[in-house]
């Protein structure tokens, strides 16, 4: 079935890019900010989820710009029009990678909301930040200072792409790069979107709100640099039955790029944790 679009009255716009059968609806929110939708748009494929699958654009994120959807003023209401998406479909799965993850559990509201939640290469709070930058510290980039050097001087679009490309080694593991390169060149960098969460979210996340009742799965690869998966281990509110925890070997923060067939395997556990404890 072809791509159909269409935007919530603020502006989160969905594509879908599959309809299965199955009665839920998968939405794919992106990290980054400003990377679009079309960063997780792997992901999509590789969770063969049964159902109907949406990539998830926030107003002003990715390649979400410039149309009469939009409003004038798209960051006002970050990430609270999150809800917006939800409400948009039945029996909403929501599936965040990294930064959309943290704007997911930003949103109390989707907890009334959702049949599901996946957090991919995500985190319950900021401390995720100090790690990083212990172990970048430790494992310097050529060609990296000179990247943020230029983009400090010139932010935008594309001093973006060229920083998060010089970046990309700490992404992914070195079988993984030659890929991960490949989806970080194509995608439609936004620094206006980026500059937001810089200025005004990433410091002083935390999770509002967690899965009490909420089926999920947190899902990471062992090899993330970027985001400290061991994180969700000190956060006894993300444990319990109704949470699955999965792993995949040998991959970085994009998993589903190093081993695309262990992230199917997840969710397809996922799907059978979700007609067990179906929301009412």
């Amino acid at each position: 079935m072809g791509t159909r679009e269409r935007w919530t009255p603020s502006g989160v716009r969905l594509r879908r890019v599959s309809a299965g059968d199955g009665r839920r609806n998968w939405l794919f929110v992106p990290g980054g900010p400003g990377l679009g939708s079309e960063s997780v748009e792997g992901l999509a494929r590789a969770a063969g989820v049964p159902g109907a699958v949406w990539l998830v654009d926030l107003p002003g994120d990715g390649s979400n710009r410039g149309v009469p959807g939009v409003p004038a003023e798209p960051y006002l209401h970050w990430p609270d029009v999150l809800v917006e998406a939800a409400e948009a479909v039945e029996r909403p799965v929501m599936v965040g990678h990294s930064t959309g993850g943290m704007f997911l559990l930003s949103v109390p509201a989707l907890e009334q909301r959702l049949a599901g939640l996946v957090l991919v290469g995500s985190a319950p709070h900021a401390g995720w930040r100090a790690a990083f930058e212990a172990w970048a510290a430790e494992h310097p980039l050529p060609g990296l200072a000179e990247a943020a050097g230029r983009y400090a001087a010139a932010p935008d679009d594309d001093s973006l792409r060229a920083l998060t490309l010089a970046a990309a080694p700490w992404s992914f593991t070195p079988a993984g790069l030659p890929a991960g390169l490949s989806l970080l060149a194509g995608l439609p960098y936004c620094r206006a979107a980026a500059a937001w969460a810089d200025d005004g979210f990433d410091e002083g996340y935390r999770a509002r709100w967690a899965p009490g009742a909420v089926p999920a799965l947190v899902l990471g690869g062992a090899e993330d640099r970027i985001v400290d998966q061991g994180l969700w281990q000190r956060e006894p509110a993300f444990a319990g039955p109704h949470v699955l925890h999965r792993t995949v070997p040998h991959a970085g923060h994009f998993p589903w790029v190093e081993d695309p067939a262990a992230v199917r395997g997840a969710f397809a556990e996922f799907s059978v944790l979700l007609d067990s404890h179906p929301r009412p």
